[in-house]
């Protein structure tokens, strides 16, 4: 069953959301909905993700050394900035 809900929000906001649902080719109700099926089944875990976060997780391979990252990072930024 679907209902209706108001919501109060600056107009730059939901211009932006608009365009930004209109981009992904799905409405803004739907995008609002996936959103708060997200934070809903989050509760759930120990460790909060954002959305943005579930988007792009998976970029890494499953079994990356978070160490060995860290480390080649810094180093990265102290070739960088010598």
């Amino acid at each position: 069953m679907s209902t209706k809900l108001t919501l109060r929000l600056d107009d730059k906001l939901i211009n932006n959301a608009k365009k930004a649902a209109r981009s992904r080719g799905v409405s803004l109700s739907k995008m609002v909905g996936d959103y708060f099926n997200t934070i809903s089944s989050q509760q759930k875990k120990e460790i909060q993700e954002s959305p943005v976060l579930s988007e792009i997780s998976g970029i890494l391979p499953p079994r990356t050394d978070v160490k060995k990252l860290i480390k080649s990072y810094k180093r990265h930024l102290e070739e960088k900035y010598r």
